[in-house]
């Protein structure tokens, strides 16, 4: 079937998961910008009402907002239905949602992994299953984005659950692709590498948490490592509109990737040396509680140190104003 369409045009009904916060909200609003009938989805519903505010100041459009768990096949099939009801089918549909939990394996426990793995990886399947059916109806040619990770392509330490969710969305993305090649479809597959998003605050840290979280809120906040979050939502959604098959956002992601698939054990055992700066497992090496960001703290360290952590945390506070991260919730955006 050939593709009638190559741009977004105004009046399109366009669906993205994780809508209420972070990426996920600045790619609605990208979206809105550009005329799409968007819908977000989300688990909170003040914190939907809050993103529907901030796009519409943003963007001087209006959008729609539904409480949905991800995790539950059901409510997302039920959801996307929903939009689709309410923007006469669906043509563009960005699966965000996700949780970020830091801390060593052994420290995270199981519970990490099933829920990183409910989250991103079933919540990315449970959207796919639900929208594919009307993005083939869609008379531009529908749309899929998936949004993965680095982490994806290369396993960082001390965000092993998180990174083999994000494994399993690519390699879900790519599948997908060329399930639907040659038809009106087309599926995207954006790995973004760190972004300044304010996640954070929403994220979850285990083990030593607090000084988990002072080495993941300082590079995720840190320029030329990190990338400005606005740029990064435009980049999705222009992938997705140029119906790109993979894109990797970040010139250290590209990098690292590209690494991996020249040299995997000489780029295995650099992660291995980076993992030793990283803080040390409990001595206990037994699961503990995770704890979101906006409950922790720097932990007290050398002055120059305490001082760097400041530094590369700064740009990533102010992204957690302006991007509906700083009240706490349930982590709903990657």
């Amino acid at each position: 079937m050939t593709r009638t369409d190559d741009t977004l045009s105004e009046g399109m009904s366009a669906l993205v998961t994780g809508g209420s916060r972070g990426l996920g909200l600045l790619t609605a609003a990208e979206l809105a910008g550009r005329g799409c009938e968007v819908t977000i989805l989300a688990r909170d519903s003040a914190e939907l009402a809050r993103a529907m505010g901030w796009i519409q100041r943003r963007t001087g459009r209006t959008v729609r907002a539904v409480v949905c768990d991800v995790r539950d096949q059901g409510a997302v099939s039920a959801a996307v239905d929903e939009a689709a009801a309410a923007g006469g089918g669906l043509d563009v549909v960005i699966a965000n949602a996700g949780v970020i939990q830091v801390a060593p394996a052994e420290a995270a426990g199981s519970g990490a992994f099933r829920d990183a793995m409910a989250t991103i990886f079933e919540g990315t399947l449970y959207t796919c299953l639900a929208a594919l059916p009307h993005l083939r109806r869609s008379p531009a040619g529908g749309r899929l984005g998936l949004i993965g990770s680095v982490g994806a392509l290369v396993s960082p330490p001390h965000l092993v659950p998180y990174s083999c969710a994000k494994a399993a969305v690519r390699a879900l993305g790519e599948g997908l692709q060329a399930e639907t090649a040659g038809s009106a479809v087309s599926v995207t597959t954006v790995h973004p590498g760190l972004m300044r998003t304010g996640s954070h605050l929403q994220a979850e840290f285990g083990g030593r948490a607090e000084e988990e979280y002072a080495w993941f809120s300082t590079l995720a906040g840190t320029p030329v490592l990190s990338m400005d979050a606005e740029r990064a939502a435009q980049k999705v959604v222009q992938a997705v509109e140029r119906r790109r098959t993979r894109v990797v956002l970040t010139p250290a992601a590209r990098l690292a990737s590209v690494a991996h698939g020249v040299a995997p054990t000489a780029t295995t055992r650099a992660t291995g040396l980076a993992a030793r700066t990283l803080p040390r497992s409990p001595t206990d090496a037994n699961p503990h509680p995770l704890r979101q960001g906006h409950s922790l703290h720097i932990p007290r360290t050398p002055t120059w140190r305490r001082a760097l952590n400041k530094a590369g945390r700064a740009l990533n506070d102010r992204a957690a104003r302006r991007y509906n991260q700083r009240t706490p919730g349930p982590p709903t955006s990657a």
